[in-house]
């Protein structure tokens, strides 16, 4: 009998070992039930007695007295009473001789028994089950009954449970043959077949299964939901088929849960995970208007091993999709017409077969519903919302785009922004909006995108104008506004301000150059005023290269390259999160080329204070050109009294008259010089503070911006006054880089 038990549990195990992964527990047969009939199978109606004619049932309930000489008072411990006691002990029950011992935490057999060491020591590695079944059993006992512990806890716990249930028919199976034995050997003296060396290789496989429990509970204490799904996933990692066939399945099980949260956020947009155990996270205080950018995160902590990051946000991102489509954007088409639904894992069966398939078949599901959710988000943007037409209207509008619109404006706006800001109303300035529109191209956008547009007047500064606080503004809301948040208008807010005044100083300078050639042909009768004239188209010239290298720069080289970039990264984008990256991007780029970002305070300080000096020289220019033009009406008012005076037979002048006149023009003459030296100082201001932002910009870090300072000092005029400037460009980037 006892070698067709043995065959029939090596035939168990070699079954086991060469299960496939997760899916073993459905075709092995139970270890109890396969005892039992090797057991009952092979159970003889009469055995011999033994060679010294003792029965052995009857041995085995017998201690036996010390033989003379030993030690009174202990009696020797047959083997027949130690496998009684490892049978209960397997329960973790303490039996006559084998207690657990509490200061050491395992089982020992009681220190006055007279035991040899041989069955000494085969005991206490059969009672070494009792303790890992304790141990499991301890877990599970406190957990069963903590709701919080989740249902991927719980799911865990019930496995446990299951395995368990399995270890106690093997136990039931051996304590019926116990019974039997004792009921047949009282009365027939026939020899047992349970012997510690038979329980010992008999519960060799279920020792192995308790270890790996009892390793996985230790290994997951203080965990729940998808993190105690990877902690369980960590174990499949083995190279052994039995262990890692025993550990599949407590992880198809234990992942079921979590498969269920998934599918359902994938399929239908829900989220109940009551006790936060699914990777994603949802925040109820979060209004309407954040939902996509702070509603849903992701707990990096749930996300299990067995799902890549990349997939755990393709998860977040469709079923944030679908509450963005049904929140947001009040589109209530159901999800089956978005996504071709598939079957999801129903049961742990099929939980496990997915397993077996992680990069196709889940991959492919998760892969479908990403491209499917997603792309008919952004079909709902860009065809019911316009998306794409409100991004271009940002770029011609807030980004001076529109190159006609924004002159006429400048033109139509030019009498009001010179009054004092505090003197403005919006109403009148929205008026001529309106009236810059009609008269333009922007005629032809369309209501939407025109109705949108809009005048805003900034917080006023003592001494500010017009021009220092007007400012277009482009109102965004409902699901476009999560493209274009509250930060990202700051961010046109910003630009708009920057390129407007820089558009203005181009405005300015056409204006004095104007200005230049028209009063140069009217002052050709005042030659000692040639020299002014030269300085003055001299310094203006200057200023107008500076500007045109400026304007070229950002409108080329920041906003057109960017603009091209973020264009294409918009028509090839997959989701909206994609989208709202690009256009975080691209401002992010426009902030920090024009000088907007917190590194380039410097920079932009400088560039103000060039601009400040082309205002300086309007007004100078402007009160130079008044002096001279008042002069010349004088000159030719007193040629035209002459003219009329001699004709009636008169002297043209009197004496007096014309020493008026001479000491009028005597005057005049004398404040040139102070027109020349106040126009030097200009100039001589006005080329330091260019120098200065020429040093800042070959510092710089932003390589476009070092290129910069070349074309702005083409000539290298600059170059010969400050030796800073004489460093090559290579040099240049190694010490910014090093900076």
């Amino acid at each position: 009998m006892p070698r067709c038990f043995q065959n029939c549990t090596e035939s168990f195990t070699r079954r086991q070992s060469h299960q496939a992964p997760g899916v073993g527990d459905c075709f092995r047969q139970q270890l109890g039930s396969r005892l039992a009939w090797t057991i009952t199978a092979n159970q003889p109606s009469s055995q011999t007695p033994t060679s010294k004619g003792v029965p052995n049932a009857l041995s085995r309930n017998m201690t036996r007295s010390r033989r003379d000489g030993d030690v009174g008072g202990t009696m020797e411990i047959t083997e027949a009473a130690l496998v009684r006691d490892i049978l209960y002990v397997f329960q973790g029950i303490d039996g006559k001789n084998i207690k657990m011992s509490s200061t050491e935490n395992c089982y020992k057999v009681e220190g006055k028994a007279n035991l040899n060491k041989s069955l000494r020591d085969t005991a206490v590695r059969l009672a070494e089950l009792g303790w890992l079944h304790n141990k499991i059993r301890k877990y599970t006992d406190q957990r069963s009954l903590d709701r919080s512990f989740g249902l991927v806890g719980q799911s865990f716990c019930a496995a446990l449970h299951q395995e368990l249930k399995e270890y106690y028919r093997l136990l039931s199976v051996l304590h019926s043959q116990l019974q039997l034995e004792d009921d047949q050997g009282v009365n027939l003296g026939l020899e047992s077949s349970l012997t510690l060396r038979r329980l010992l290789v008999w519960t060799y496989d279920p020792k192995i299964r308790l270890k790996t429990l009892a390793a996985l509970v230790d290994h997951c204490q203080g965990r729940k939901g998808g993190e105690l799904a990877s902690a369980v996933h960590a174990y499949t990692k083995t190279g052994d088929p039995y262990m890692r066939s025993l550990v599949q399945h407590i992880l198809s099980l234990v992942s079921h849960p979590v498969l269920s949260f998934l599918y359902r956020w994938i399929y239908d947009g829900e989220l109940e995970d009551t006790y936060h155990e699914f990777f994603v996270a949802s925040d109820p205080t979060v209004k309407t208007d954040r939902l996509w950018h702070d509603k849903y995160s992701l707990r990096k902590s749930m996300i299990p091993s067995f799902i890549t990051m990349d997939q755990s946000r393709k998860v977040l991102l469709i079923g944030k999709s679908i509450n963005f489509l049904h929140q947001v954007c009040h589109d209530q088409t159901p999800t089956t017409k978005m996504i071709a639904v598939t079957k999801s894992a129903e049961s742990p069966r099929d939980a496990a077969d997915l397993f077996t398939d992680l990069e196709n078949a889940f991959q492919g599901k998760i892969d479908a519903a990403y491209f499917e959710t997603s792309k008919y988000l952004l079909d709902v943007l860009n065809k019911k919302y316009n998306l794409l037409d409100h991004m271009q209207a940002m770029r011609r509008y807030l980004l001076l785009g529109q190159g006609d619109f924004i002159r006429h404006l400048m033109d139509l706006l030019k009498p009001e922004l010179v009054r004092p800001a505090t003197t403005l109303y919006q109403h009148n300035l929205t008026g001529i909006l309106e009236t810059a529109v009609r008269a333009t191209n922007a005629q032809f956008d369309s209501p939407e995108t025109l109705r949108r547009l809009d005048v805003r007047l900034l917080e006023v500064s003592p001494g500010d104008t017009g021009w220092d606080v007007f400012s277009l503004d482009y109102h965004v809301d409902g699901p476009i506004a999560t493209v274009f948040t509250r930060e990202c208008m700051s961010h046109y807010l910003r630009a708009f301000n920057f390129l407007w005044r820089a558009k203005r100083m181009e405005y300015i300078l056409t204006d004095i150059r104007k200005g230049h050639m028209c009063n140069a042909r009217l002052l050709r009768s005042m030659p000692e005023f040639s020299g002014v004239l030269h300085q003055c188209h001299i310094l203006a010239s200057e200023m107008v290269h500076f500007i045109h290298q400026m304007q070229y720069y950002i409108t080329f080289e920041v906003l057109e390259c960017s603009w091209d970039e973020l264009w294409n990264r918009v028509r090839q984008a997959q989701d909206l999160d994609h989208i709202i990256a690009a256009h975080e991007a691209f401002l992010d780029t426009i902030t920090s080329r024009c000088l907007l970002d917190g590194d380039s305070r410097v920079l932009l300080n400088q560039l103000r204070a060039v601009f400040d000096q082309i205002i300086e020289l309007q007004n100078t220019q402007d009160a130079i050109y008044r002096a001279a033009l008042e002069e010349l009406q004088r000159r030719l008012q007193f040629e035209e009294k002459k003219k009329q005076r001699e004709p009636e037979g008169q002297w043209g002048v009197t004496a007096a008259e014309e020493e008026e006149e001479n000491r009028r023009i005597r005057e005049f003459q004398e404040s040139i010089p102070k027109m020349c030296s106040q126009l030097r100082i200009l100039t001589h201001f006005y080329q330091g503070i260019v120098q200065q932002f020429l040093v800042s910009l070959t510092t710089s870090s932003d390589e476009s911006l070092r290129f910069l300072s070349f074309r702005l000092d083409f000539n290298e005029h600059y170059k010969a006054r400050e030796p800073r400037l004489r460093v090559s460009l290579g040099t240049r980037g190694r010490r910014s880089s090093h900076t």
